[in-house]
């Protein structure tokens, strides 16, 4: 059976329950809040006897799989919940976990066997670290890697067998906005001017300059890729880029295909403080943070994505269309051997209609590939649902359901445990009603035939990508409600239908590339008739477009992550529910 993947992942994220005094620092950022909504950031990912772990931030457990594709959660309370960017790491034939403290030390764990909760302190750690990571060496040396500020450096150590430090740490790198494009901050690389006496404390103390955080260690042919992340997690920009040395602790020179790792288009934007793996078949994987940021900064989710080298020694990430369906093969393969998805989404800005709609929250908003806007009933409870129709009966062959936490507070008690950040107080819950949805398709909106009935299994879904066993030719698809966490309001941000139409494709989009400065370019291209819209890829030679970008209702694209001394091409592939129509290659002219 192939085994499909759409991001992000389908997890059982855990809820969240956090009140911000609106104070930081003694400056007021904003009114005293309380948000729950489900969290999980900074993956972890690692192939330990013969099977699959997933650690992440405010997850109070971790996830595990026997294919990448399903996925089980386990909690714990043997590791401390509220510490983020937990980091597991297999060193001398155990896993080892760690994970963020600012004050005191950072203590690390040992497990042989966690499906049975045997964690257990090794060491109370030397000193606090934020974004810690691990590796261990061919030779069985041992590096600490740490780092999450935007003023100070990401630096190594090397430790001895007691998870002590050998010598002094060493800065490693920096942040560099004048020659490294993607490391600015703000949405699309760009931050509003502030207006208010309030907007320009906040800027203040916010400052403009990127967060290099999310350190992680890959070896691969002799050769040492230290990965990291910026600008920030809530940008739509956040990706991870990469330096090279020939030796563990540097020195170490920056890699111009940095961000191997970026998403700023689609759906769910947002690829960065990731963990790069390979499977047991020896393919190159890697799991990243992706943004919501509406209930929170840190409102985020996990993504996976496939990876690798090229015969260059570059490492790249294909995440062209990367938030559509996509396969998981049981054997090795090529990354890069598609670069356009086996189905096209169906649902763009079709008419949907739902039981109710609360004020501002109609049903178009599950259908406007945005995870940040959401259709929500009027009414909480199970029962309610929304509806599409893709306009013409088309081949359906899966259904991805992305729910979102609406004004959740006022449904889900208080927690009495937590952690005080000053500022921030957490809470982590334990348990909730789970997230279960039915799904129905018709060819003609009269007769319905049920798709997918989670009421079979109860699971907690809250992207939950429905594959059927066969395509089916329909035209509308409805998803209900059978239960909400909290007995909450129930709310989709996407209700997305993947197959194929039966519409022409697409012309070929022609673009014009021209360097603006030397870390901006400014693609445009006309209009293609039939076309949703369009991915534009782009890298430092015709044939090495590893970056991508994937917009809808626009011909035009300031991309503003390039690197200074980069040469740089692009190729706009026009796409629509019938598939893609790949672009050809055309260099960045200058201005």
């Amino acid at each position: 059976m192939t085994r499909i993947l759409c991001n992000p992942m389908d997890l059982e994220y855990r809820y969240q329950d956090i009140r911000f005094s609106g104070v930081v620092g003694g400056v007021t950022l904003g009114e005293a809040t309380r948000n729950v909504h489900r969290e999980a950031a900074d993956p972890s990912l690692v192939l330990y006897q013969d099977r699959y772990f997933l650690f992440a931030s405010m997850s109070r457990g971790f996830w595990h799989s026997a294919d990448l594709h399903a996925w089980t959660y386990q909690a714990t309370e043997k590791l401390p919940p509220f510490d983020y960017a937990p980091d597991v790491r297999v060193v001398n034939g155990a896993l080892l976990i760690s994970a963020s403290r600012k004050q005191g030390s950072s203590p690390f764990f040992r497990s042989v066997d966690p499906l049975t909760d045997d964690f257990e302190e090794v060491s109370p750690g030397p000193f606090s670290f934020w974004d810690p990571s691990l590796f261990q060496d061919d030779d069985g040396r041992i590096y600490l890697y740490w780092g999450c500020d935007n003023k100070q450096p990401i630096t190594g150590v090397e430790l001895d067998d007691r998870l002590e430090p050998i010598g002094e740490p060493v800065e490693l790198l920096s942040s560099d906005v004048s020659s490294h494009g993607w490391e600015r901050t703000g949405e699309n690389y760009l931050l509003p001017e502030p207006k208010t006496p309030r907007e320009r404390q906040v800027a203040a103390f916010q400052s403009s300059a990127p967060y290099m955080e999310g350190a992680w260690m890959t070896r691969h042919a002799g050769r040492y890729y230290l990965q990291y992340a910026a600008p920030g997690t809530q940008f739509n920009t956040y990706a991870d880029g990469y330096y090279t040395a020939d030796r563990p602790l540097g020195p170490f020179t920056y890699s111009t295909a940095s961000p191997f790792s970026s998403k700023p288009g689609g759906f769910a934007p947002g690829a960065g403080h990731g963990s790069t793996i390979q499977d047991r078949h020896g393919n190159w994987w890697h799991a990243a943070t992706m943004r919501i940021s509406v209930n929170g900064v840190f409102e985020r989710r996990l993504g996976l994505f496939p990876a690798g080298f090229d015969a260059d020694g570059t490492l790249t990430c294909n995440q062209n269309f990367g938030d559509y369906p996509f396969a998981v093969p049981d054997e090795s393969f090529d990354p890069w051997e598609k670069t356009a998805p086996e189905w096209m989404l169906l649902s763009y800005r079709s008419a949907a209609t739902a039981s109710s709609s609360a004020a501002g929250q109609d049903a178009s908003l599950a259908v406007n590939e945005d995870i940040q806007t959401w259709w929500a009933a009027a009414h909480p409870g199970a029962g309610e649902w929304v509806a599409v129709d893709l306009g013409a009966v088309c081949t359906v062959a899966s259904v991805q359901v992305n729910l979102a936490d609406h004004i959740v507070a006022p449904h889900a008690a208080k927690l009495d445990e937590g952690s005080d950040g000053g500022h921030t107080w957490r809470g982590i819950y334990r348990e909730h009603t789970p997230a279960v949805v039915m799904v129905e398709g018709s060819r003609d909106g009269e007769v319905w035939e049920t798709v997918h009935d989670g009421r079979l299994d109860g699971r907690d879904r809250p992207h939950a990508l429905v594959t059927l066993d066969e395509p089916r030719e329909l035209r509308h698809l409805r998803v209900t409600a059978a239960s909400v966490p909290f007995d909450g309001v129930f709310a989709v941000s996407g209700l997305r239908v993947f197959g194929r139409s039966a519409q022409a494709l697409p012309a070929q989009a022609a673009p014009t590339a021209v360097r603006v400065d030397p870390l901006m370019a400014r693609v445009s291209w006309p209009a293609v008739p039939g076309a949703m819209g369009y991915n534009v890829r782009y890298g430092g030679s015709a044939d090495r477009l590893y970056r991508s970008w994937l917009v809808y209702d626009q011909c035009d694209l300031d991309i503003r992550s390039l690197n200074a001394d980069e040469d740089t091409w692009f190729a706009v592939d026009a796409f629509n529910g019938a598939g893609v129509t790949t672009g050809a290659p055309v260099p960045a002219l200058a201005s």
